[in-house]
């Protein structure tokens, strides 16, 4: 199983911005060579034997199922103004040769990568024949505790003070868009990096622009792009909302008395599931620590999140049997709260039903 990737990444960041200052060798037809798919009539994605990958150090990891979630990132590199297919190419050699050789990763972490000049790659490899099929996807290594259920996306640059490229931003829209087709992801399924772990990740600009990622995306596919909005818990809190938390630190390995008091064993729980999912650990719970928390949850689970969820419904005045098994009267439940909160009715608590239902 390949390594979770630190939080920031500097040493990536700052040997990539190196070693991209070297050039880029010889000029590359500007059309793009043997091993250029579309998916879903969606945009071309030179595949890892396009730019010149070397072979995964160990074999990829391919999950069944479909990932339940996009994260974006910002490669913190150069804004570099080389937009040629040949800078491309050479940026994602760049990137797997240092993941690979200085953080002994198996192959590049993410699943693709978009260049200032708005070519698309896959990064690790398998991520574009799954794409492709949108039954599988592959385990990853770009954000710590979602890389088997998200699949990342790189935009060349640092987008802290400056937008992408509108050629990049129209490429990242293209290409969300075909993962949200053939994997049958919703719009506010569209995060940041910085949502879950502890860093600047995409920078202030991109993560700025992902509610206008979402509503672009959403203008294609259709639905509602609004994303999930989390309560701030902290120290003296009390509850429903604290019992959910709970029962969802419980179900993520905590001993912990679920009383709907936001006490010292609770701040305890809360930092240390930080420090384990590299969000920012302050005993605090906000945006990074419930989207870690959370996990889309159907009929046939079981366990403390099926609890919460129970639980919850009971408080909305929806009548269920709080015995931490998701069967019909819990999936009835579910779907009769979408319904009072103009959500998809189709009786899955994916993250946005979460954040209604602790809202």
């Amino acid at each position: 199983m390949n390594p979770d990737p630190t939080p920031s990444h500097p040493g990536r960041r700052s040997v990539l911005a190196g070693a991209f200052a070297i050039g880029t060798g010889a000029l590359l037809s500007s059309v793009l060579p043997a091993g250029v798919a579309r998916a879903a009539g969606g945009p071309a994605i030179a595949d890892t034997n396009a730019w010149g990958a070397r072979p995964s150090s160990s074999p990829i990891n391919v999950l069944a199922g479909v990932p339940d979630k996009v994260i974006v990132h910002h490669t913190a590199t150069a804004n570099v103004t080389d937009y040629s297919q040949a800078a491309a190419f050479s940026l994602a050699r760049s990137m797997q040769t240092y993941q690979m050789d200085s953080e002994s990763w198996i192959d590049t972490g993410q699943h693709f990568t978009i260049s200032r000049g708005a070519y698309i790659m896959e990064g690790r490899h398998n991520s574009l024949s799954t794409l492709l099929g949108g039954t599988q996807h592959v385990e990853s290594a770009h954000c710590t505790a979602q890389n088997t259920v998200a699949i990342g996306i790189e935009n060349e640059g640092t987008y802290s003070t400056v937008d992408p490229r509108s050629e990049q931003y129209a490429a990242l829209v293209d290409l969300i868009t075909s993962i949200c087709r053939q994997y049958g992801l919703r719009a506010y399924q569209i995060y940041g990096h910085r949502d879950f772990n502890n860093t600047e990740c995409p920078g202030d600009r991109l993560y700025a622009l992902l509610p206008q990622l979402r509503r672009d995306v959403a203008a294609r596919i259709g639905g509602d792009p609004t994303g999930p909005v989390w309560p701030m818990l902290s120290s003296g809190a009390s509850g429903e909302r604290v019992k959910t938390l709970q029962y969802l630190l419980v179900q993520h390995g905590a001993t912990l008395t679920v009383d709907g008091s936001y006490g010292p064993a609770t701040q305890s729980a809360v930092t240390a599931f930080q420090n384990t999912t590299h969000a920012s650990a302050d005993g605090v719970a906000g945006n990074q620590t419930w989207s870690q928390a959370v996990a889309p949850l159907a009929r046939g689970a079981s366990g403390s999140a099926v609890t919460a969820v129970q639980s919850q419904l009971v408080a909305h005045g929806i009548p269920v049997t709080v015995d931490g098994a998701f069967g019909p009267g819990t999936q009835s439940g579910v779907t009769s709260f979408q319904n009072s909160a103009s959500l998809p009715a189709d009786g899955v608590v994916d993250a946005r039903t979460w954040s209604r239902l602790v809202a």
